[in-house]
């Protein structure tokens, strides 16, 4: 469920703000002064700031120059009654996504923070993960872990073993191993290196009765997760 933080000092907007944004099936907190707004903050993580700009204590501005570098993937959207192009100039370049001007149409802020709820959903990086809860393996950041230790792994051995958990179950022979693992920039992976990293990723791998490779003998070698001797 998506959290959104209203920071708005006009009691009556604020609250009907969070209850038509509550009808639409999100987690809404109303804020009335920039304090509270930065205590809920350093407690929690919301996916989306309406933060008004004249604060009884402060204003918008300076909070989202602090929201941003402590919660960079929260967005910060300005309600103001300020309507200079140089005010909303000044929201964008303290790192908010939208500016809306007072008085505005609740019904269309909704259908805007559906949208870019939508949007931003679209646009994720969907992680490229494996993780049996023994080897957790991330192969976008390159990071590893076995029983919760990290795993030092090379980039040849990154590569090969998503080659492997792309394919579960499916026997993968060698020469398609070296076809597929032949790099980017030609970098030549012959017969003894495959067998050489193969014998190594288990080695780092396979322990306590686990086996995740499995060499099928006259053909390559077939993922099968962790699967007890």
């Amino acid at each position: 469920m998506k959290r959104i933080l209203i920071v708005e000092d006009d009691t009556l907007l604020n609250k009907t703000l969070a209850y038509n944004l509550t009808s639409d099936g999100y987690e809404v907190t109303g804020v009335l002064n920039a304090r509270t707004a930065a205590t809920e903050l350093s407690g929690s993580e919301y996916d989306l700031v309406l933060l008004d700009i004249n604060l009884p204590d402060g204003n918008g501005y300076d909070l989202c120059r602090l929201i941003k570098p402590a919660h960079p993937d929260t967005v910060v959207i300005f309600l103001t009654a300020n309507d200079q192009e140089n005010d909303q100039i000044r929201g964008y370049e303290v790192g908010a996504v939208d500016y809306i001007t007072k008085p505005f149409s609740i019904g269309a802020l909704q259908r805007k923070i559906s949208a870019m709820f939508s949007m931003l959903e679209h646009h994720k990086p969907t992680k490229d993960i494996y993780d049996d809860g023994r080897l957790f393996l991330d192969f976008s950041e390159q990071a590893a872990s076995l029983n919760g230790k990290p795993l030092p792994l090379s980039p040849m051995e990154f590569k090969m073993l998503n080659l492997f958990c792309k394919n579960p179950k499916q026997v993968l022979t060698r020469r398609q191993l070296l076809d597929k693992l032949w790099d980017v920039d030609e970098n030549y992976v012959d017969e003894h290196t495959l067998t050489t990293t193969i014998s190594r990723i288990r080695s780092k791998i396979e322990s306590e009765g686990a086996t995740y490779i499995k060499t099928i003998y006259g053909m390559g070698y077939q993922w099968m997760g962790d699967e007890k001797k």
